[in-house]
C-alpha cells in the first residue's frame, strides 16, 4: 500500500545523523548541539545527498520549543517573573533598540534600504530561548537569580517580537516594501494594529491568570487520581501543546510564550515537579529537532561568498549584544557576575529571528542574502555560545585577581550592598547567613524565622533584597563568592552558613572565606549531583543536600542540629531572638 513517509524518514535519518555527529562533537570536547547543527546541514537542501523536509522539521522543532518553554514555566513562578521586572523590562527593550541600531548601521553601510536594515537589526536583537535554556540547564543555573533574570529578559523580548510581527505588515509600505507584496497588509491602520495587539496580549495574560491558574492544576490532580502514568504524561504534553496552539490561534501570541505561561500556571500545583520529570525525555528529543532545523535552513555558500559580512554579523551578535547587555545590567547596579551571565545568554539568535526574517522576505523588505546572513550569524553564535559560557569562569578568576577593576564594575557604592545602619550589633552574633532566596531559600528562611533564629540573607537580586528589608529581615545584595559580601553579613560571628542556590561557581570561595574568618562555622550547601556533593565536602562543607531535600526541610533540620552542637553558641540565642528593628 503506498503511503507518505517523509515524517518517518526525517525522524529516522535526522535523529540518527544527529546522534552520530553529536557523539563526535562530544569526543572532540565540543557541545553536542554543534553536532546537531552539522547534522542539519548534512541533510538539508544546501548539501548533496538525502534532503529532508525542511517545513516538517520546522514544525517538529516548534513542538520542541513549546515543551521546553513549558518546562521552564514549571520552575518559573509568576513571583519570579515579577521579581525581575525592574531589570528585565527596561533592559530587554533597551538592548533590542541597541542591537537593532547596530544591525541598521551595518545594513546602511552595505547600501540596503531602511526597511531591510530595520528587519535585519530586529532579527539580530532577539536571542534563542532554546539555546539559552540549554546553556542554563547544563550549568545548573536555571533557578538561580542570574537564570531568572535571563529568562525574564527573554520573555520580554518575546512579547516585543510578537508586537513587531503584528506591526510590521501595516508598516511595510512606509518602509519601502513592494505594494504587491503588502496587498491587504495596510488595510489595518497602525494605531488599530497596536491597540488590537495590546488587547489580545492583555486578554491572553488575563485568561491564563484568572482561568488557567485554577483550571490546569485541578486538571492535573484529576488525572493523577487515576494512578495512570501514561495518562498523566499525556495530560502534561496535551496541556503544553494545546495551550500554546490556542494562544496563537485565539490571542496572536507566540507558541513559546503560550507554553511558558501554561507551565507557570501548572507550577501552582504540587504536581509540578512530577510534570517536569514526565515531560523531560520529550523535551530533550524535540530540542534536537530544533537544532536540526536550523542547520537545514543554512546555506554554507554564504561563508565563501560574503565572509566579511558574516564576520560582522557574528560580531554584532556575540560582541555588540553582549557588551550592550552587560552595560545595561551594570547600569541597573546589578553585580558583574549577573552582567556576564546575561551578556553570554543573549550572545546568540534563534527561532524568532527566523520567523521575522521569513516575514521580511515575504513582504519584500529583506532579500535572500539578508536571510542567509541572519542564518549564518545564528549558526555561528549558537555553535560558539557554549564556549562563551565556558570562558566566564576564567574571566571571573582574572577579575578576582584585579580587584580594583572588578570593584569599579560592581559599583560597590550601592546602598543595598551593606546592611542597614539601624541593625543592632548584638543581632549580628551567632546568626545564620543564608545565601540565595529562591524556592529552597524561602522555605529555609521561613523555618528559621519561625524558630526565632537570627538571619541575614545574601541575594544578588535587588528586588528581593528590597522586599526582605521591608519585612524587617536583614539582607545584603551581592555575590557571596566575594569575600567583602560575606564580611558585610558578619560571617566572622555567624553560627552557620547556608548556601541554598544551585549555582556552585562561587562555592569554593565561599567555603574558603568562611573557614578563614570563622573556622568553627557550620557550612551547609545544596548540590544537584553526588560528584558536586563530594567535591564540596572535600572543600570543607559540613553537610551537602540535594535541592529536593532542601525543599523537604531536611536541610533546615541539619542546620538546627549544627547550631545545637555548636560550642560557641549561647543558649539564649536560639529562643526568643528578636528581628532587627
Amino acid at each position: 500500500m503506498p503511503h507518505e513517509s517523509s515524517l518517518i524518514s526525517l525522524m529516522a535519518i535526522g535523529l540518527g545523523v544527529a546522534m552520530v555527529m553529536g557523539f563526535i562533537a562530544s569526543k572532540l570536547r565540543m557541545p553536542p548541539l554543534v553536532g546537531y547543527l552539522i547534522a542539519g546541514i548534512l541533510i538539508g537542501p544546501a548539501t548533496p545527498g538525502m534532503i529532508a523536509d525542511v517545513s516538517l522539521a520546522s514544525q517538529l522543532a516548534e513542538i520542541g520549543v513549546m515543551l521546553l518553554m513549558f518546562g521552564v514555566g514549571l520552575h518559573f513562578s509568576l513571583e519570579d517573573l515579577l521579581s525581575v521586572k525592574r531589570i528585565a523590562l527596561p533592559g530587554a527593550i533597551l538592548q533590542i533598540v541597541t542591537a537593532t541600531l547596530m544591525g541598521m548601521a551595518a545594513a546602511h553601510f552595505w547600501g540596503w534600504s531602511l526597511g531591510a536594515g530595520l528587519v535585519f537589526g530586529l532579527c539580530l536583537s532577539c536571542a534563542s530561548t532554546v539555546v539559552l535554556l540549554r546553556a542554563l540547564e547544563d550549568r545548573n543555573q536555571l533557578e538561580s537569580v542570574n537564570g531568572r533574570i535571563a529568562i525574564g529578559w527573554l520573555v520580554v523580548e518575546d512579547l516585543v517580537m510578537v508586537m513587531v510581527l503584528v506591526l510590521l505588515p501595516p508598516l511595510a509600505p512606509l518602509l519601502g516594501a513592494d505594494s504587491a507584496a503588502t496587498h491587504g497588509a495596510a488595510d489595518t491602520s497602525l494605531g488599530m494594529a497596536i491597540i488590537l495587539t495590546l488587547v489580545k496580549v492583555g486578554a491572553f495574560i488575563a485568561f491564563m491568570l484568572i482561568i488557567g491558574r485554577r483550571l490546569l492544576p485541578k486538571l492535573l490532580w484529576m488525572v493523577a487520581k487515576t494512578h495512570s502514568r501514561e495518562l498523566f504524561t499525556l495530560c502534561v504534553i496535551a496541556a503544553a501543546v494545546s495551550v500554546a496552539y490556542a494562544s496563537v490561534e485565539l490571542f496572536g501570541v507566540s507558541f513559546a510564550l503560550g507554553a511558558f505561561f501554561a507551565g507557570m500556571m501548572v507550577s501552582e500545583s504540587e504536581l509540578s515537579h512530577r510534570a517536569a520529570e514526565e515531560s523531560l525525555p520529550l523535551r530533550d528529543a524535540f530540542s534536537v529537532l530544533f537544532f536540526l532545523s536550523v542547520g537545514m535552513l543554512f546555506d554554507p555558500h554564504i561563508l565563501l561568498e560574503k565572509p566579511l559580512e558574516v564576520l560582522l554579523v557574528a560580531a554584532i551578535i556575540m560582541i555588540g549584544k553582549t557588551l550592550a547587555a552587560m552595560g545595561l545590567v551594570l547600569f541597573f547596579r546589578y553585580p558583574l557576575n549577573t552582567a556576564m551571565t546575561v551578556g553570554a545568554s543573549l550572545a546568540q539568535i534563534g527561532e524568532f529571528s527566523f520567523i521575522l526574517a521569513g516575514l521580511g522576505l515575504s513582504l519584500k523588505l529583506l532579500s535572500i542574502e539578508g536571510q542567509n546572513l541572519i542564518l549564518a550569524g545564528a549558526m555561528i553564535s549558537i555553535a560558539l555560545n557554549s564556549t562563551l559560557f565556558s570562558l566566564l569562569g576564567p574571566i571571573k578568576r582574572w577579575l578576582g585577581q584585579h580587584a580594583h577593576w572588578a570593584s569599579l564594575l560592581e559599583r560597590s557604592s550601592d546602598p543595598l550592598a551593606t546592611l542597614p545602619m539601624h541593625i543592632d550589633e548584638s543581632y549580628l552574633n551567632q546568626q545564620v547567613v543564608l545565601v540565595g532566596y529562591g524556592e529552597a531559600g524561602q522555605r529555609i528562611a521561613t523555618q528559621l524565622i519561625q524558630r526565632h533564629l537570627r538571619l541575614v540573607v545574601i541575594d544578588e537580586n535587588r528586588e528581593v533584597v528590597n522586599a526582605l528589608r521591608q519585612k524587617d529581615i536583614a539582607a545584603v545584595r551581592g555575590n557571596a563568592g566575594e569575600p567583602g559580601v560575606l564580611v558585610q553579613a558578619h560571617i566572622m560571628k555567624a553560627a552557620a552558613l547556608i548556601v541554598a542556590t544551585p549555582d556552585l561557581t562561587s562555592a569554593p570561595r565561599m567555603i574558603e572565606t568562611a573557614r578563614l574568618l570563622n573556622p568553627g562555622i557550620a557550612i551547609v550547601m545544596c548540590a544537584e549531583t553526588s560528584e558536586d556533593a563530594e567535591r564540596l565536602q572535600q572543600e570543607g562543607a559540613t553537610a551537602v543536600f540535594s535541592h529536593k531535600q532542601a525543599l523537604s526541610e531536611v536541610m533546615t533540620q541539619c542546620v538546627l542540629s549544627a547550631l545545637e552542637q555548636s560550642a560557641h553558641r549561647d543558649p539564649g540565642h536560639v529562643e526568643g531572638m528578636a528581628k532587627p528593628a
